[in-house]
C-alpha cells in the first residue's frame, strides 16, 4: 500500500527561488526588461561606440548584484543604521567642497586612487531612509515639531550639494525625503502653507540664489527660439528628433539628429530623443509603459508593507524614480528647464545605476518583509 503524507508535511513545501532570495519577480523582471532597452538604446545613441555599451554593462550587472545584496537586508537593519548612513554620506558631501574633482565646472565627484565617484548618490537613498526612520519613532500625523525637524534632516545635504553646484540632484534628493513626510499624513493645512512659503520665496531665490546659467535655463524654458544656437539649441534639437520620428520611426540607429552629432548629450540627459527618433511614438510609449509599470509595482509594494518605516520608504522610492523620468522627459520636451538629470537605467551613468537597483533592491525587501515573519 502507498502511504499517504502527513498533514504536517504537506505544510512545509520547498520554498521557490523568489521567496528564498526575497526576490519580487514581476519587479525584477521589469528591471531587466527596461536595462535591456536601455543597452540597446545606447549602442545607438553613442554612434556605435562598443565601450559605451560594455562599459555600461558592467555597471548593469553592479547594479544588479547590488540590488540583489540590498534585497536580503531585512529592514530593522536599515532602519537602526539610518543615522550613520546620513551622517556617512552628508560627511562625504563636506570633503568634497574641500576635495571634490571637479570637471565642467563642477565640483561634485570624490577620487580615491584611480576610483572616482559622486558621494551625493549614496544620498538619494540614506534622506528618505532617515526620514522614514525618523517619522517611524514618532505618532502620525506628524505634528509641526516633527515636520520641522525631517525638514531639517532633508534641507542639510540638500544644501551641501546646491553647493557643489548641482541643482538637479538636489531638487531629487529634497523630493524623495519630501515625499516621505506626504506619505506620512500631512495634513492639507501644512501642505497649503508650504506652498504659500515656496511662492513668496521664489523672488529672493531668483536674485540671490540661483547662478546665472540657472536663471538662463528657466528663461529659455519660457522662450526657447530666442537663442537657437546657444542657450536653446538642446531643447530646439531634441524637439527636432522626437517630432522627425513620427510614429514608425526612422529606424534602428538612422537618426539623422543623434548620428550627425545635431543632437548634445545624446547618451545620457537626451537619451529618449534619440529612442523617439528611431523606434518612433512607438517605441517611446512601449518605454513610457515600462516604467508606468515599474511605478505600479513600487506603489503596490508600499501598500502591502506591514509597517510605517516600509510603507514610507517604499512611497519615497517609487516616487522619486517617477520624478526621475518626470524631469527628464519635461526638460527633453521642452516642459521643463534643463537640469540635468538621466533617465533612469537607460541613460549612460555609472553610480546612479548602482543607486537605483539599490533603491530597487530595498523595494524587494520591503516587498518580502511579510514573507521574512511568515515563513
Amino acid at each position: 500500500m502507498h502511504r499517504l503524507p502527513d498533514a504536517g508535511s504537506s505544510l512545509r513545501r520547498p520554498e521557490s527561488f523568489s521567496r528564498r532570495w526575497h526576490i519580487d519577480l514581476p519587479l525584477l523582471l521589469l528591471l531587466i526588461l527596461l536595462a535591456g532597452v536601455g543597452l540597446v538604446v545606447l549602442y545607438s545613441a553613442s554612434g556605435e561606440e562598443s565601450h559605451y555599451v560594455k562599459r555600461q554593462a558592467v555597471f548593469m550587472a553592479l547594479a544588479f548584484v547590488g540590488m540583489f545584496i540590498a534585497a536580503q537586508i531585512p529592514l530593522e537593519f536599515y532602519r537602526r543604521w539610518s543615522p550613520w548612513f546620513y551622517l556617512g554620506g552628508c560627511c562625504l558631501l563636506v570633503a568634497v567642497l574641500f576635495f571634490g574633482v571637479g570637471a565642467k565646472g563642477a565640483q561634485r565627484w570624490l577620487q580615491i586612487g584611480g576610483f572616482r565617484f559622486q558621494p551625493s548618490e549614496a544620498l538619494k537613498l540614506a534622506v528618505p531612509i532617515a526620514v522614514a526612520a525618523y517619522l517611524h519613532k514618532r505618532s502620525l500625523p506628524p505634528s509641526f515639531m516633527t515636520v520641522v525637524g525631517a525638514l531639517v534632516i532633508i534641507a542639510i545635504p540638500a544644501a551641501l550639494i546646491v553647493r557643489q553646484p548641482d541643482l538637479g540632484t538636489s531638487i531629487l534628493i529634497a523630493a524623495s525625503g519630501i515625499f516621505a513626510l506626504y506619505l506620512s499624513g500631512l495634513s492639507w493645512k501644512m501642505i497649503g502653507s508650504a506652498v504659500v512659503m515656496a511662492l513668496m520665496a521664489a523672488w529672493p531665490m531668483w536674485i540671490w540664489g540661483l547662478r546665472d546659467y540657472q536663471k538662463q535655463r528657466i528663461l529659455t524654458l519660457f522662450n526657447p527660439d530666442a537663442d537657437r544656437l546657444g542657450a536653446g539649441w538642446n531643447i530646439f534639437q531634441s524637439k527636432a528628433a522626437i517630432g522627425s520620428g513620427g510614429w514608425d520611426g526612422k529606424g534602428y540607429m538612422q537618426g539623422t539628429q543623434s548620428q550627425l552629432d545635431f543632437l548634445p548629450e545624446s547618451h545620457t540627459d537626451f537619451i529618449i530623443a534619440v529612442l523617439a527618433e528611431e523606434w518612433g511614438m512607438r517605441g517611446a510609449l512601449f518605454l513610457l509603459a515600462l516604467y508606468l509599470l515599474i511605478i505600479a509595482r513600487g506603489i503596490y509594494i508600499s501598500f502591502m508593507a506591514q509597517h510605517v518605516f516600509g510603507r514610507l520608504l517604499a512611497g519615497s522610492i517609487t516616487l522619486t524614480f517617477f520624478v526621475y523620468v518626470f524631469v527628464n522627459i519635461g526638460m527633453v520636451t521642452g516642459l521643463l528647464p534643463v537640469v540635468g538629470v538621466p533617465l533612469p537605467l537607460v541613460s549612460h551613468g555609472g553610480t546612479s545605476v548602482i543607486t537605483l537597483m539599490a533603491g530597487f533592491g530595498i523595494l524587494m525587501a520591503i516587498s518580502t518583509e511579510r514573507r521574512r515573519v511568515l515563513f
